[in-house]
């Protein structure tokens, strides 16, 4: 369903997956100069494109609509003071 990728915590998610793939990036330059990787001019490039990544990504974020979710009953990227316990409020809307 394409609304529920619209959705705050679906984005949070998406966004973490993000964060951690730049992160491991980083260290997978750290690990390839512990080795002896000659071309390490190449490195510089790659944390100044994060940096630049990183900037943008904050932004991104900040434009996330943190009234459009569904509560994340994993209670990891729910929206601030929404708990994985509380009661959902599209429960009291009648399907019928």
């Amino acid at each position: 369903m394409l609304l529920a990728l619209a959705l705050y915590d679906i984005k949070m998610e998406n966004a973490a997956i993000i964060r951690k793939a730049a992160r491991d990036l980083m260290v997978q330059n750290h690990t390839l100069e512990m080795f002896g990787f000659k071309e390490v001019h190449y490195f510089q490039v790659v944390r100044d494109l994060i940096e630049e990544y990183r900037l943008l990504f904050i932004d991104w974020v900040a434009s996330f609509d943190p009234w459009d979710y569904a509560i994340d009953r994993w209670g990891l990227f729910n929206p601030p003071g929404v708990g994985p316990f509380d009661k959902d409020p599209d429960d009291d809307i009648p399907m019928d």
